[in-house]
């Protein structure tokens, strides 16, 4: 993503080239340039704020995701339209796993169930970097707009059940083998972060306080988790 946030665009003064391709209404569109992009129609601008702000903390976090562009209507979300290398987990490398192992613990606290996607959609690879496809489902709402309510709390459940739990299948595959070292690796990515970053990045963005307190609170949880991993390390 870009760290200067372009202008806002327009789809009424485009043209629609293309269908959806998730489980949300959406649209590819065409500006007058010759630019596509991919276009999100969400059920209410709470919706497609929350991905908004999802977007920024993948980026904060170095975690690598599609450009997303502001858009006129509230209710929308964009992203630059991009031809991958890679559309799915299935057609990964052994080195390219690895690369997405690397963000797991993002994901994570992002509380992104829906990291991978229910087929390996989610992820793929664009100039030869693993990204993460879509990030709708991170937050305080799950992929298709359902509230997540007290299952996204202040502590960082998902470090385990990511990795454990066979009914999000693609997550377990692509996280439950990972090493003690690639743990560490993981969740480090994320205790490093600066908890001032974290607020003024939320804020920025029109997020509330309480996000912004609750996502602290959640990285803190993961330095917990951090330390405990590594002291058991040591005694291995």
């Amino acid at each position: 993503m870009n760290d200067q946030i372009e202008r806002p665009i327009d789809t009424t003064t485009m043209t629609r080239v293309g269908g959806q391709l998730g489980s949300n209404c959406a649209g590819i569109y065409e500006d007058n340039n010759g630019q596509r992009y991919y276009v999100k129609e969400l059920e209410s601008p709470m919706l497609a704020k929350n991905e908004w702000i999802a977007a920024q903390l993948y980026q904060l976090a170095g975690a690598p995701t599609l450009t997303y562009i502001p858009t006129v209507n509230s209710n929308q979300v964009a992203t630059r339209w991009e031809k991958l290398d890679k559309q799915s987990l299935a057609q990964f490398s052994a080195d390219e796993r690895r690369q997405a192992q690397q963000w797991f613990a993002v994901h994570a606290w992002m509380a992104n169930w829906d990291a991978v996607g229910l087929h390996g959609d989610n992820q793929g690879v664009l100039n030869g970097q693993v990204i993460t496809i879509d990030v709708g489902g991170a937050l305080l709402f799950r992929a298709y707009g359902d509230p997540k309510g007290k299952a996204f709390g202040n502590d960082v459940s998902e470090i385990i059940t990511l990795r454990t739990n066979q009914d999000n299948r693609r997550a377990y595959d692509l996280f439950g083998s990972m090493s003690k070292l690639q743990l560490i690796d993981a969740l480090s990515r994320v205790s490093r972060l600066s908890d001032d970053a974290i607020i003024h990045t939320i804020q920025q963005h029109g997020g509330s306080d309480k996000l912004a307190i609750k996502m602290v609170n959640r990285k803190h949880s993961i330095t917990t988790q951090l330390t405990t991993l590594m002291q058991n390390s040591n005694d291995d």
